[in-house]
């Protein structure tokens, strides 16, 4: 193992397969001398050259169609957009050519290309750049999305991705300089499959990207009220790991969604209506499922107003612990047979019954 940083994990992977197949290039606007928007085609340039390492003009929709192309004559691009809020200026030659060739042509022309991206909070890049637009992609058939967490991940699901045959969207978290342990020499994470990023009996917490470390904080202060927490990382939107869902659902019964984007039209509805519609893991439901989710309203600019956007862990620990039945309010101190979790609810008088 050997600890790398997010931004260095996605590079370590294109650095391989592009390495390995020279068929594999690298299209966006400045990816080349300046490294990209976070730095992290970074070296690629100097390394691989014109050849494999492409600049274009500030046209989303030209290089994705540029790329689009490419795909279909037999090459592998992995375009980069700065922001993912500028995927509604490429959607036409992403959504309606690149998803569509292969069932258009009758299963001819596939479109092995990687749409690689960044979303979500914490840069203050304010509401042009800043959305969390996941649910666009899901909708569209042919299309498949990643959305992983960790530098680990990231690295296995994109060498994955840029060897798939369909279009993969590789949605990245903008904590780039966060940094974990990734596995040595050659791997592989195939795409629609989920991750247990913690083990627990009671309630599932499943997220996606960085609302991941939101739950696995979350856990952590449950914990301390003998809450066992499991959070189901889901990597991979489309195809989803409903298999893995639904086995821990029957496992503890409670379940709380949370992802940064916000509620209505959200990611989170599938991933409820995958739940209901099994007859086990609905029937295993002890409490209704709860969802955290981001604020309806475009990102601030300011950073304080920035911080209240997305799910916090402890919106994420006042959602779990409503969940269940025999938490009650009271205006009376603690007695004997209860356990105070004021200090973890954020209520001030919150008990509950052992």
């Amino acid at each position: 193992m050997k600890q790398l940083s997010y931004r260095e994990a996605i590079r370590e992977a294109m650095i391989e397969e592009m390495a390995r197949d020279e068929q594999v290039v690298v299209i966006g606007e400045d990816v080349g001398s300046y490294g990209g928007c976070f730095k992290v085609t970074t070296g690629l340039l100097e390394r691989f050259g014109t050849h494999q390492v492409i600049e274009t003009p500030v046209s989303e929709e030209g290089l994705v169609g540029v790329a689009v192309g490419a795909a279909m004559m037999g090459m592998r691009p992995i375009v980069e957009i700065m922001y993912g809020d500028f995927s509604t200026l490429a959607s036409d030659p992403l959504i309606n050519h690149a998803a569509k060739m292969y069932f258009m042509s009758a299963g001819q022309i596939s479109v092995p290309l990687v749409y690689r991206t960044p979303m979500g909070s914490g840069t203050g890049a304010a509401a042009q750049h800043t959305q969390s637009l996941e649910a666009l992609f899901t909708n569209v058939p042919g299309l498949k999305v990643v959305y992983p967490s960790t530098p680990a991940d990231a690295k296995g699901l994109l060498k994955s991705a840029i060897r798939d045959p369909n279009p993969v969207v590789f949605i990245e978290h903008k904590l780039y300089g966060s940094e974990d342990f990734v596995p040595e020499g050659e791997y592989t994470i195939p795409l629609g499959v989920s991750d247990i990023k913690r083990e627990g009996t009671d309630v599932s917490i499943i997220a996606y990207g960085k609302a991941v470390f939101m739950a696995l904080e979350a856990a952590s202060i449950l914990e301390e009220t003998e809450v066992s927490v499991e959070v189901v990382d889901l990597r991979s939107l489309r195809p989803l790991d409903t298999q893995t869902i639904l086995a821990s659902v029957k496992k503890t019964g409670r379940v709380v969604v949370v992802h940064e984007a916000p509620q209505f039209g959200g990611f989170s509805g599938e991933i409820i209506s995958q739940i209901v519609a099994d007859f086990e893991a609905f029937q295993a439901l002890k409490a209704p499922i709860a969802r955290v989710c981001g604020k309806e309203m475009p990102t601030p600019f300011n950073k304080h107003l920035e911080m209240q956007l997305p799910p916090s862990p402890h919106d994420i620990v006042d959602a779990v612990l409503n969940l269940f039945p025999s938490a009650v309010y009271k205006t009376t101190p603690a007695g004997k047979g209860h356990r105070d979790f004021s200090h973890i609810a954020g209520h001030s008088k919150f008990l509950v019954s052992n």
